[in-house]
Order: structure tokens, then C-alpha cells, then sequence
């Protein structure tokens, strides 16, 4: 596809979740004084919460892929695993193609960590595969829970603390099952003997690769990924739960999953860096729609992007300066990881 045409694609979608946008707030649009007024008024305990789980979100995609990397014999830090994941975010959300240059720095951090060209790709695709599969879960989820009316605080409450719990028990599962000595790395080799010509044949071969490497790889590497990738999508939704809960949004969990979800496919769709306007505009919408008075569904979307999105940046500044003083490995990325299931 060319690039005018991939550009026009872009355009086309970014117009289009405007348009849906603009029919959902025609009449709803928010007003600034009220926003400001409900931004004063939020409960700070919900805030902390949403923070927490924000940030511990944000670890659990660290630990997916450093558990990938122990898979094929490669140790990482968890220090640096959360370094690396700070940065390659701040990365995706700021710059022009951001996806593609998040996950060339991500090689670039795994060959460093000690893995083949073959193994860093393997992760680098593997963390994106395993991330979709992840969010599809979800979504089957919230399509067969039965909807109901509103929720109260308690449910709410009961959502985040109850992650924030599986969390901290996914964490010591992977510390207790984390082997003492590496373990022998899966044999890969580092070049195809084949260069595919053609866009299905390429396609072809890349699945083939994928699946491959996957079927190599220990069945307890992937798996505690696939859960690390779960408990990762799960925790940015408790984030949005407890802010629209900060300021008094009464929703049921269902329908702001929903919502949710609707935002991520949204986000998917590279129409701008991070997402960033398109997951504003789209969240606000879903929100009204979805029952939330005007100035709550301004002031929670502003915050819930702020510590998912905007807060991020300058924190990714700082460790990636911290990244920087480590040995570096000047290879480009053999392979794009897939636009769908990139959560960072």
C-alpha cells in the first residue's frame, strides 16, 4: 500500500471518529467552567487508586515481556524491564509512527539485554500477539456478562482492589516460578535461509515464524505472559473505573467496559501518536452516551488520560536518560511487531 494511499486511510478514519464524535456531543458539549468545577471537586482516595493501578498497569506489561525474554535464556531486571517499558511508552505516544520506533528502541534494549536478532524479534512480535489475545478475552467477557443498571461505589471498589490483589499475586507467582539458573534458551536461528517475495507470501512466512517461535518457547513462558498481558489491560480499565468514580459517574461496570473497549479498537487505528485526540474525543462520547453527566465525563477523561497517557512522557524522559548510561547495540528491528495488540 502506498504512502499516499495509507495516508488518505488515515485521514478518512480520523474524520470519520470525529464525525461519530460530534453527532454524540452536538448538544452535550461540555462546558469549560463546569469541567473545572468537577476537576475541584473529585475525591482524592479514587484518584490514588486510579493512579495505582495505573502505574502497577504499567508494570504488569514490563513483566510480560522480561517473562518472554526468560523464555529464550534472557535475563532482565525488573528495574530495567519498567525503564524500558517507561520509555518505549513515552515513545508511542509522542513521536510520528511511534509504534514502529517504540518497538525498534524495544529490540534494540533486548539485544542489549543479551537475546539474538531472532529472540528479540520473537519477543517483540510474541508481547503484541499475546497482548491482542489478551483484550479479545475481554472483550468475550464483557459480551457474555449479562448488563445491568447502575453501579455503586462499592462495586467499584471492589473491581480495583480486587485487581490490584490479582496483581500482586500474578507477581509472586512469576517470582516463585522464575527458575534459579537460566534456563537453555529455545534454538532459533538468528537468519531465514528464505527471503520470501510477494506481500501474502511474506505474510505467510511471518505467521509461520511466529507461530514457531511460539511453539518453541516453554509452555509456562507464555502462558504467565498471556496473564501478565490480561492483568495489564484489566488494570487500565480498573484506572478509568475508579476515575469516573472519582467524580461521581454512575455507570455500570459493564457499560463503561464497553466503552472502554470501543476506545482501545479505536486506539489501534494509528491515526495520530498515543492515539492522543482520537482517544480523548472517542472516550468523552462513550461516556455521554453511555449516561455520564457532561462535566464528570470531562473531568474523568482528562484525568484518566493523564495517568495513562500525557504523565507518561515526561516520566519516559527521565528513564530513558537512565537507559542510556547501559551498553548499546546498534541493530535495526528484523520484524514489526502488529498494530493490534500494542497496548504501549
Amino acid at each position: 500500500m502506498g504512502k499516499r494511499r495509507r495516508t488518505a486511510l488515515r485521514v478518512f478514519g480520523l474524520l470519520l471518529v470525529l464525525a461519530v464524535a460530534v453527532l454524540t456531543l452536538r448538544t452535550n458539549l461540555p462546558d469549560l467552567g463546569q469541567t473545572l468545577d468537577v476537576l475541584r471537586s473529585a475525591h482524592p482516595w479514587w484518584l490514588l487508586l486510579a493512579a495505582a493501578a495505573e502505574m502497577t498497569s504499567l508494570r504488569h506489561f514490563a513483566l510480560q515481556q522480561r517473562r518472554l525474554l526468560a523464555g529464550f535464556g534472557v535475563r532482565m531486571s525488573v528495574p530495567r524491564a519498567i525503564a524500558v517499558t517507561f520509555t518505549r511508552s513515552a515513545i508511542s505516544f509522542s513521536l510520528p509512527a511511534g509504534s514502529a520506533v517504540s518497538a525498534g528502541f524495544a529490540f534494540r534494549q533486548f539485544r542489549t539485554a543479551g537475546a539474538t536478532r531472532r529472540s528479540a524479534g520473537a519477543v517483540a512480535v510474541l508481547s503484541g500477539v499475546l497482548s491482542g489475545v489478551a483484550l479479545l478475552l475481554m472483550y468475550g467477557a464483557v459480551v457474555l456478562i449479562p448488563r445491568g443498571g447502575a453501579t455503586g461505589n462499592t462495586d467499584t471498589l471492589v473491581l480495583v482492589l480486587a485487581m490490584l490483589v490479582i496483581a500482586g499475586l500474578v507477581f509472586l507467582l512469576d517470582f516463585l516460578l522464575s527458575p534459579r539458573r537460566p534456563a537453555p534458551p529455545p534454538v532459533l536461528a538468528d537468519d531465514d535461509p528464505e527471503h520470501p517475495t510477494g506481500r501474502i507470501a511474506r505474510v505467510r512466512a511471518s505467521v509461520s515464524r511466529t507461530w514457531d517461535d511460539l511453539r518453541r518457547l516453554p509452555r509456562r513462558s507464555w502462558v504467565l505472559s498471556l496473564v501478565h498481558a490480561t492483568v495489564n489491560w484489566g488494570l487500565d480499565f480498573a484506572c478509568l473505573a475508579a476515575t469516573a468514580a472519582a467524580f461521581g459517574i454512575d455507570v455500570s461496570l459493564v457499560r463503561l467496559a464497553t466503552v472502554y473497549l470501543t476506545v482501545q479498537l479505536v486506539r489501534q487505528i494509528p491515526l495520530s501518536p498515543g492515539g492522543i485526540g482520537v482517544v480523548e474525543v472517542a472516550l468523552l462520547a462513550g461516556l455521554v452516551s453511555a449516561g455520564a453527566a457532561h462535566g464528570p465525563a470531562a473531568a474523568a477523561m482528562l484525568v484518566y488520560r493523564l495517568l495513562s497517557c500525557w504523565i507518561i512522557i515526561p516520566l519516559g524522559l527521565l528513564t530513558y536518560a537512565t537507559l542510556r548510561r547501559g551498553p548499546k547495540v546498534p541493530d535495526a528491528p528484523p520484524v514489526q511487531p502488529p498494530a493490534l495488540a500494542t497496548r504501549r
